[in-house]
């Protein structure tokens, strides 16, 4: 237990500091990024800083994974300068068993970003993009026109003129309701549709069946108005950012396309993201086992390089299989989580050949 305290005595204050530091960092670029804008749209060094504040969480989780890096790196390595380990290594016990104690912290903190991102992050993100968007002219309107979607496995489509999302209304409506062998069972039409809790309601609706080569004409039949169920954001004009949104949520989105016929492969490559990218810490952690005590000169600046270098390599391979899942070269289960699996492997090389 003593050396298990001696630890995270050590590491934690060193985490810290570089957190905030990382943080500070990453809040500052994105300022300068936009600077020119803000300026030129004469925005509020209220407004400015009320962005800034809600981007903290977003840097804070950007930073994390690079602050456990370079916090595990220094902390072992400044061990291995000052002779500690050596000592820690006499007394029998492995590097491996030394650090477990991190690798469990790095696992808890692996699950606590997933669900720091799921519950803050995206949240608070939105509210960035929002404000930002509108201090800079840049909101867009949901509402959308010439809108055509498939639903319910393609037994029906709804092709609408146009939606009006404030009052959530479609305009010139015709759905067609098609059989199980994708045959024509009849269309309705109307002029609007109000969505109404579960199912939307047609305003000067009439129905349309073709059968024994004749077309007749009639009200539309209550059964199957009961299946417009199709949700209004489905005809919103938008295209969600699965990476800006809850896990719930880009599910939610995900069945959508999948049903509507639309291409998924972008979309459920970032959703798989979502779970594989907390792991990076526990990743971090290893790679950082493994590159301590490389050098006992210069701790400071070799740690700080040797993290920055395996990160961006990290980042490098990650896009690289995100592209080609996107163009769906590979599963895209496999863009999201094979660079974890790598890196773990190559953790596992150094970690063997590391100094004990």
């Amino acid at each position: 237990m003593k050396l298990v305290s001696m630890l995270y005595k050590k590491i934690t204050p060193v985490f810290i500091i570089s957190l905030l530091f990382f943080v500070l960092l990453l809040s500052l670029a994105d300022i300068f990024i936009n600077i020119w804008k803000y300026i030129s749209f004469q925005v509020p060094a209220k407004t400015v800083l009320l962005i800034t504040l809600y981007f903290i969480p977003k840097a804070v989780w950007y930073a994390i994974p690079i602050t456990m890096l370079f916090s595990t790196a220094f902390v072992l390595s400044d061990f291995y300068a000052h002779n500690e380990l050596v000592a820690v290594f006499a007394s029998g016990v492995s590097l491996f068993k030394f650090t477990v104690p991190l690798l469990f912290l790095a696992l808890f903190m692996s699950v606590g970003m997933f669900l720091f991102d799921d519950r803050i992050v995206v949240p608070t993100y939105a509210k960035k993009n929002e404000l930002q968007s509108k201090a800079l002219n840049r909101e867009s309107s949901l509402s959308n026109n010439h809108i055509v979607i498939m639903a319910d496995e393609g037994r029906v489509i709804y092709n609408a003129e146009y939606y009006d999302n404030e009052l959530g209304r479609l305009y010139v409506l015709y759905v067609v309701f098609r059989n199980e062998d994708r045959s024509l069972d009849r269309i309705l039409r109307a002029d609007s549709a109000l969505w109404n809790e579960d199912h939307w309601v047609l305003s000067g609706g009439c129905e349309y069946v073709y059968a024994d080569g004749k077309v007749t004409f009639s009200r539309p039949t209550s059964s199957y108005v009961e299946r417009l169920t199709e949700v209004p954001e489905t005809f919103r004009n938008n295209t969600i950012s699965v990476e800006e949104v809850s896990a719930h949520e880009a599910k939610v989105y995900i069945e959508r396309l999948e049903r509507n016929g639309l291409p998924s492969a972008t979309a459920r490559a970032n959703y798989y993201k979502k779970y594989a990218f907390p792991f990076v810490v526990l990743i971090v952690v290893f790679l950082a086992i493994g590159l301590s005590g490389k050098t006992r000169k210069n701790v400071l600046l070799v740690s700080l390089a040797l993290s920055m270098s395996a990160v961006v390599l990290f980042y490098i391979v990650q896009m690289v299989t995100m592209l080609m899942a996107e163009f769906e070269h590979i599963a895209p289960i496999m863009g999201a989580w094979f660079p974890v699996f790598l890196f773990v492997c190559i953790s596992l090389v150094l970690l063997r050949h590391s100094r004990t």
